[in-house]
């Protein structure tokens, strides 16, 4: 699938690429919830009813994925409650493999990921991916998510890549839209980014279930 030749930078999203999105789905869509319902006397589907829309209106926004917005706009302590949940926190079937595939390659290694500081600090101190990175990124200090058409152009100011020899792992198609419109060369998707869910059909992008089908020829 890929000519790891002509590859020069790896860019790799975080939830539901190289760690399993069922801590994030059961967190937004199960865990809040709860504790907005137990904070307001509401019952679960009542305050589903009333988060769902909330959250619908913010995706693809920097917002969406900003802990301090949603602490403010749901009174409650976001980031503590994602500790509280930790134990959820995995990394996804052979991941680590291909890190340490990669790792040894001449290749740049980039974590670029929507996440709000405060959750990507937890995740790395819980699945202890950081040393595999020569940077991370974190959209929030770019001041735009992957969604956005400039995310693109800002990354490559402050990390110097070829959009023809790079390579984006993601499970967000929204984002992978967003990277092929700026011209970014290999394009990759997650057809099952979250293990507690049939795996998806991707037509528009090539899709790989682990990373087992991209490890040949690194």
């Amino acid at each position: 699938m890929i000519n790891w030749k002509e590859i020069d930078t790896v860019l790799l999203d975080m939830d539901g690429t190289l760690l399993d999105l069922n801590f994030d789905n059961h967190f937004w869509k199960e865990f809040v919830p709860l504790k907005y319902a137990q904070l307001h006397g509401l019952s679960i589907l009542s305050a589903k009813e009333q988060l769902v829309p909330l959250f619908k209106n913010m995706e693809g926004k920097l917002e969406w994925y900003c802990l301090d917005y949603w602490s403010e706009t749901l009174q409650l302590d976001i980031t503590g409650l994602k500790a509280e949940l930790s134990g959820l926190i995995t990394v996804l079937p052979h991941v680590i493999e291909f890190l340490d595939k990669i790792r040894l390659s001449q290749k740049k290694v980039l974590l670029v990921t929507n996440a709000h500081r405060d959750g990507l600090a937890l995740k790395m101190e819980k699945t202890c991916l950081q040393p595999f990175f020569d940077a991370i990124v974190c959209s929030h200090d770019l001041g735009l998510p992957k969604e956005h058409a400039d995310f693109w152009r800002v990354l490559q100011q402050q990390q110097a890549f070829e959009k023809h020899a790079t390579l984006l792992v993601d499970d967000n198609l929204a984002v992978l839209d967003s990277a092929q419109n700026f011209g970014i060369g290999y394009l990759i998707s997650i057809s099952r980014p979250d293990s507690q869910l049939p795996k998806r059909n991707i037509t528009t992008y090539p899709a790989i279930e682990d990373f087992r089908e991209l490890m040949d020829g690194i």
